[in-house]
């Protein structure tokens, strides 16, 4: 256990006066030596703008998220989500509560509707509606439209299922 430190310093006073007493040359207590951070040399090349503009100086945001898209090649995609959220003005009013676009892969969008003739219904102004998006979006970002009544139920599992029949017709309005 260490001995209790005299705030007063008479402590290192007493042990440098009998030293010279005793004749013995007084040393003085070992006080570990600071530690020095080596510096790296040659990994680090300071670079300064100075007073002209420079790539590391701060960017305006939408300057900065133009460039990401440019780069990640999301423009198609983001222009199609613009265009897309006006469905309603797109279509009509009365087409946009009976229909909605579900997929867009390789210029071909698809659109699923409330009931089969809703469907048929749109697939009759698909073409109107690939030019009107390809004004919007650009030439042949759309190809073609693909419009898909309701899912249908699969009639050809259980108890009363017919092997052969001619399926289950238009049962969804």
């Amino acid at each position: 256990m260490s001995e209790q430190h005299d705030p007063t310093g008479l402590e290192l006073a007493e042990r440098v006066a009998r030293a010279i007493v005793d004749g013995t040359r007084y040393e003085r207590p070992q006080v570990a030596e600071p530690v020095r951070k080596r510096r790296r040399v040659g990994e680090f090349v300071e670079q300064r703008s100075g007073a002209h503009p420079d790539d590391r100086d701060p960017q305006l945001l939408g300057s900065v998220c133009t460039q990401l898209i440019s780069e990640r090649g999301w423009q198609h995609r983001l222009s199609l989500t613009t265009v897309l959220r006006n469905w309603a003005a797109l279509v009509g009013e009365a087409n946009a509560q009976h229909s909605k676009p579900v997929d867009y892969t390789d210029g071909v969008l698809k659109v699923r509707c409330d009931s089969t003739a809703w469907a048929t219904g749109m697939r009759y102004s698909a073409s109107a509606l690939v030019a009107k998006l390809n004004k919007e979006l650009g030439d042949r970002a759309v190809i073609r439209v693909d419009i898909s009544g309701p899912p249908q139920k699969s009639w050809n599992r259980g108890p009363l299922s017919v092997r052969g029949g001619r399926g289950p017709r238009d049962t969804y309005g």
